[in-house]
């Protein structure tokens, strides 16, 4: 009885806030009333149903408790309710800390809702809702994401299916708005809806494949189709985002090492070729120096699958193309424009194009996923040959730009750079010779050439003390970069208050001084409008 009276005064807590004249039981007016009347509901109400009807997991998440018993048809009704204002409520709050809150003590009422198909489905879209929206704060990310995750562990493969679609429907809706800001959360989703895939892989298998296959469709029709804008089906921060969690997925629950233990291959590992062949096949649709950033991060994608799944993944062609293009050799135009942030663009701005700032950058991310790439395979049998190729070509590309060529492009950042990593490679390339002429086993012996070189470390390689130099230095430029970001927004922002409260001591001085209400009207009208104006800057 005192529970069904919790649950009926629930319901008109959670719709107080409602424009329409419902007639509720209770109602609640007193803020600190409404606040303990929350806590008393969603925190109590959770360990009341554990007292009536305790719940046993067994191994692998399997829910068990008495659903035949009188106890649970007595307290069902009184669930729903209670869980059709839980859910009324998520979409009228805005405090994080009471979302978490709400968030967090509806974990423990899930294993006697699985039966209840509309609730789960209602539920998922609404905690996909808080764990996709941009303005959501990270823990309040987390509290939704473990209400998503105990779903998937406890429930059926109908609802496992149904959550993973939700979530990655949640995060491509998710990552549309990609700034310094949203980046952030964006690749919290990403790490998380990953976790997700991982706990049923057959099912992760089926849904994965269809997601991919419809990736795949829209690549063939920006391809195919000739119309001026088919190419931004694909082009778009949505898509980018999305090859990037596929990446994710295949990392996670793919590794060689993981895999060699358990002593068979992840049900996952099928969708690697798919994911590798629409990831390339995007990269090269519009091969200009525009969308130089977006191939930066599609090859980023690529190398996480390389490193953790052990596929060899040719990605020197697509950053050769990236140094050979007409950006990277002609002389840049000076320019004053503040550096490219590559990390939150997709495509270059035209005003960058050409310019001595957008060459650098493109160099330092040529220079860096060139790095990535070679010492991924440093410690490979095969690195000379591997190695060899790229090395001649990059070595033609210095020469041809160089100062003393036809054609130089003026940069001797760029090519001081190029000539180090040439040089480190050079070096990687005699230390694995060496090492490879004292062993005494062919190139057919598998598990020889495997172990080659197992017992030394990669950062002891001369390629892979080059690369954990390089990461400290971007490390530390990173964070000055952050520092000096943050500064300028609060800066800006100090300054944007001190314009507001301004124009609005001018107004009320202007006001007082005028004793007709039109001009003062007019006046409110033009103070406005710088506001927005600001607003909008």
């Amino acid at each position: 009885r005192a529970t069904k009276e919790v649950v009926l005064a629930f319901r008109a807590a959670a719709h107080v806030s409602d424009e329409e004249d419902k007639v509720f039981k209770y109602s609640i007016s007193d803020p600190q009333a409404y606040h303990e009347l929350l806590v008393v509901a969603l925190k109590h109400l959770p360990e009341v149903l554990a007292h009536h009807l305790p719940v046993k997991e067994k191994a692998g998440g399997k829910v068990t408790f008495s659903t035949d018993s009188k106890k649970f048809r007595n307290l069902s009704p009184l669930l729903k309710s209670h869980l059709t204002s839980v859910l009324h409520l998520l979409a009228h709050l805005s405090d994080p800390n009471t979302i978490r809150m709400t968030l967090t003590n509806v974990l423990p009422l899930l294993p006697y809702v699985l039966s209840f198909k509309k609730i789960i489905r209602d539920l998922t879209k609404a905690v996909t809702g808080v764990w996709s929206e941009s303005s959501s704060t990270e823990a309040t990310r987390i509290a939704a994401f473990l209400v998503l995750r105990r779903l998937v562990v406890i429930g059926d493969a109908g609802i496992r299916e149904a959550v993973l679609k939700t979530s990655y429907q949640g995060l491509i809706k998710g990552s549309r708005n990609t700034t310094v800001h949203t980046i952030q959360g964006i690749n919290l989703m990403k790490n998380s809806a990953a976790e997700l895939w991982g706990i049923d892989s057959t099912i992760g298998y089926t849904t994965g494949f269809t997601f991919i296959r419809q990736l795949a469709i829209h690549l063939r029709g920006s391809i195919t189709n000739k119309s001026k804008d088919s190419y931004k089906t694909v082009y778009n921060w949505q898509y980018v985002h999305s090859l990037d969690f596929w990446s994710r997925v295949v990392a996670s629950h793919c590794q060689s090492l993981a895999e060699a233990e358990k002593g068979a291959a992840s049900p996952l590992r099928p969708l690697i070729y798919p994911i590798v062949q629409v990831t390339l096949g995007a990269m090269r649709l519009i091969p200009t120096s525009t969308y130089f950033p977006l191939r930066f991060h599609l090859i980023r994608s690529l190398l996480r699958i390389s490193l953790s799944t052990g596929t060899y993944i040719p990605l020197g062609s697509a950053l050769y193309e990236v140094l050979n293009s007409a950006e990277m050799r002609k002389p840049p135009k000076a320019s004053t424009l503040k550096p490219l942030d590559f990390s939150v663009a997709f495509r270059a701005p035209k005003t960058y194009l050409r310019t001595r700032v957008y060459q650098d950058g493109v160099g330092e991310q040529v220079i860096e996923l060139l790095s990535e790439f070679f010492v991924l395979w440093a410690k490979s049998v095969a690195f000379p040959e591997l190695a060899l190729p790229l090395v001649v070509l990059l070595k033609r590309w210095l020469k041809e730009t160089g100062k003393n060529s036809k054609t130089p492009n003026n940069n001797a950042k760029l090519t001081s750079q190029m000539i180090l990593l040439v040089q480190k490679v050079d070096a990687n390339i005699r230390f694995v010779e060496e090492k490879r002429a004292k062993v005494d086993f062919a190139p057919n012996n598998r598990s020889e050439v495997e172990n080659f070189l197992k017992e030394t470390e990669w950062q002891k390689t001369p390629l892979g003390a080059f690369v954990v130099g390089q990461r400290k230095i971007r490390e530390e430029k990173q964070k000055l970069m952050e520092e000096a970001r943050k500064e300028d927004e609060k800066k800006r922002e100090e300054e944007k208050a001190e314009r507001m409260a301004k124009d609005g001591e001018d107004f009320d001085d202007e006001d007082e001084a005028s004793g007709d209400e039109d001009e003062s009207e007019d006046e409110e009208m033009e103070v406005d409008g710088v506001s927005d104006e600001e607003d909008s800057e």
